[in-house]
């Protein structure tokens, strides 16, 4: 008995100690690991001339993780297949296939962000390999910017792509191009080690990472001749990147499918037999002043408007205790038809009601909207912001306009008539200010065409934000952002030449 109890409490013992192993908890603190991993041995060794690099082998001094690897390690010039990129613990093997190499060429292999830590995610930045099938290494570059055409701002990471000249200046629909590389900070590029042939060069967001341009979504950039690559960066290229519009099929199709959502919509509102709607005013406080005298009244309705009757549309206001009809001018939406607008001239911190009869709108299957009544007041003055910009003289004419923006929405955009343009009504918060220089003097920003060889109209932004505040009255001297210095280069100016 006592023997069994002995070996009862040694089980126990043994069990006890494999759990206090078992949990064993990581000491707490420290600084978190930010270092990426370091290169210890590269082989074959970078830059060899007369020699074709079929393995490269990367030895790193801790465990890694490849990430991305597909579309961050890239070869210039392009091969026709990815590389083969493997791990293996702390080791990095790259794989290219002799038969892909071409004679007397310099290739350059850059791992972007692929080769990372196994722990922290670091990854081992700025790194490139170069190797000439060659008894000499090409040294001619090409650098420049790209820029965002409708808001004259850096684009950064874009494909800047190179093709030679002999392959004809819309083979960026075609095929993969011959040197690539992206943009960084600032939408600067630096493509190094070319061969002195012309070239045909784009940029282009690739929404599918093919190198392609082949798609509405994804965005591009050209110039309307060629060029050579240099020695130095003294003159950049600039490239200006935009959307092209998208093709009339396209809308169509999409206008259908809406169509026939709402047409569903409407079959459902006819068993409910009501059409919900929301008058977008403030009306918990009457003395609050909520409306924005520079917006009509907005009313949202749960399903497409098929008709509206402005004579069951009644605004009155206060004045002096009276009440007195307000001339309006209701009008659907031009961009939803579920949206219904009530336009007047307003009068600032005034009480205003909104009476709908009931039939004010009716859906497609003639079912009709509830009457209400809603009460609210204008805004003051004193509850917006005023802003003067003073505008250089060689701005001023009708080939220039002046935007102002709050966030994605455009408040202003007219022609520069005047040195001083003076803006009133702004609602607190922060602006940006753009010059589009309107070419065709149509009063739109108007995009470019690839096919057609058209550069989208340029955009220069003010350089700096400008909050505004109620009661405030701001002036600002115009000073645009400049991709380069105006000393060595001006903005492209719009080609309007079709080619066939």
């Amino acid at each position: 008995m006592k023997e069994q109890t002995v070996r009862v409490l040694f089980i126990f013992l043994l069990v006890a100690i494999f759990y206090s192993c078992a949990n064993i908890v990581p000491p707490e603190g420290g600084d978190k690991d930010v270092t990426p991993p370091k290169l210890l041995s590269i082989t074959p060794k970078d830059s060899l001339i007369n020699t074709r690099v079929t393995e490269i082998e990367m030895r790193f001094d801790e465990f890694l993780e490849l990430k991305d690897a597909t579309s961050e390690v890239r070869v210039s010039p392009v091969l026709p297949f990815p590389l083969d990129v493997r791990l293996s613990g702390k080791k990095v093997k790259v794989l290219i296939p002799d038969s892909l190499l071409n004679e007397n060429t310099t290739y350059r292999i850059d791992f972007g962000t692929a080769i990372r830590d196994l722990h922290e995610g670091n990854a081992y930045k700025g790194s490139s390999y170069i190797f000439s099938t060659g008894n000499y290494f090409d040294s001619l570059m090409l650098s420049g910017k790209v820029i965002n055409a409708n808001t004259g701002t850096p684009a950064d990471g874009v494909n800047v792509m190179v093709y030679l000249a002999k392959d004809g200046d819309s083979a960026v629909v075609k095929k993969k191009p011959l040197y690539v590389t992206k943009t960084s900070g600032g939408g600067k590029f630096l493509l190094p080690g070319m061969p002195e042939k012309e070239m045909f060069i784009y940029a282009l967001k690739d929404a599918n990472d093919n190198m392609i341009f082949d798609g509405d979504d994804e965005e591009i950039a050209f110039l309307n001749t060629s060029l050579m690559p240099k020695d130095s960066v003294a003159t950049p290229t600039i490239l200006y990147i935009f959307k092209e519009k998208p093709i009339d099929t396209l809308k169509a199709t999409k206008e259908k499918d809406k169509a026939t959502s709402t047409g569903k919509r409407g079959r459902e509102k006819k068993d409910n037999q009501i059409i919900s709607y929301k008058v977008v005013v403030d009306t918990s406080d009457k003395e609050r002043r909520t409306h924005d005298v520079n917006e009509p009244i907005l009313i949202t309705v749960s399903t497409q408007i098929n008709s509206y009757d402005d004579s069951k549309v009644f605004l009155s206001c206060d004045s002096l205790g009276i009440e007195v009809e307000a001339l309006t001018n209701v009008r659907i939406d031009s961009t939803d038809s579920t949206r219904l607008n009530v336009y007047t001239t307003w009068k600032e911190n005034t009480l205003y009601t909104l009476r709908l009869q009931k039939g004010f709108a009716k859906d497609s299957t003639l079912q009709e909207a509830m009457p209400s009544k809603h009460s609210f007041r204008t805004k003051n003055d004193d509850d917006y912001a005023k802003l003067n910009i003073n505008m250089p003289s060689k701005y001023k004419g009708a080939k220039y306009l002046l935007q102002l923006n709050k966030g994605d929405d455009t408040l202003y955009k007219k022609p520069i008539i005047d040195t001083v343009v003076k803006i009133k009504r702004l609602n607190p918060g922060t602006y940006r200010v753009f010059l589009i220089i309107d070419e065709n003097e149509n009063g739109e920003w108007d995009t470019g065409s690839l096919l057609d060889r058209l550069q989208p109209e340029i955009v220069l932004p003010h350089k700096a934000e400008i909050p505004l505040k109620a009661g405030w009255e701001n002036t600002e001297d115009f000073d645009p952002f400049l991709p380069i210095k105006p000393v060595e280069q001006s903005p492209p100016m719009r080609d309007t030449t079709i080619r066939k």
